[in-house]
């Protein structure tokens, strides 16, 4: 399939795509990520791999548009976990400390 990458032409192929990320360790997923077969990669390490450019020349757009037309499947951005807030009698248990009610 052809696409665009950074202004480059680039014709990528599933399979290519698969061989390439073949023995590569992901790194931490941080914003948009793909599976490629068993393992979730970031956009930009694969954008780099396969393109062989720096990844600040190329958008995580530009390749998970590119990937989800080869048929890989995508994520964006994990949604932020944020706790949720204490009641007041779990606010006060945890100010006493454990063993308080000895």
């Amino acid at each position: 399939m052809r696409c665009v990458i950074a202004r480059f032409p680039f014709e990528l192929v599933k399979s290519e795509v698969q061989q390439a990320m073949k023995g590569i360790k992901p790194e931490p997923i941080t914003g948009e990520s793909v599976v490629i077969g068993r393992r979730a990669y970031p956009v930009k390490q694969v954008g780099e791999v396969i393109t062989r450019q720096d990844r600040r020349d190329f958008t995580s757009f530009e390749v998970t548009r590119a990937l989800t037309r080869l048929g890989f499947t995508c994520h964006a951005v994990p949604a932020p976990v944020t706790p949720e807030p204490l009641t007041p009698l779990e606010t006060a248990s945890a100010l006493l400390g454990p063993g308080a009610r000895d």
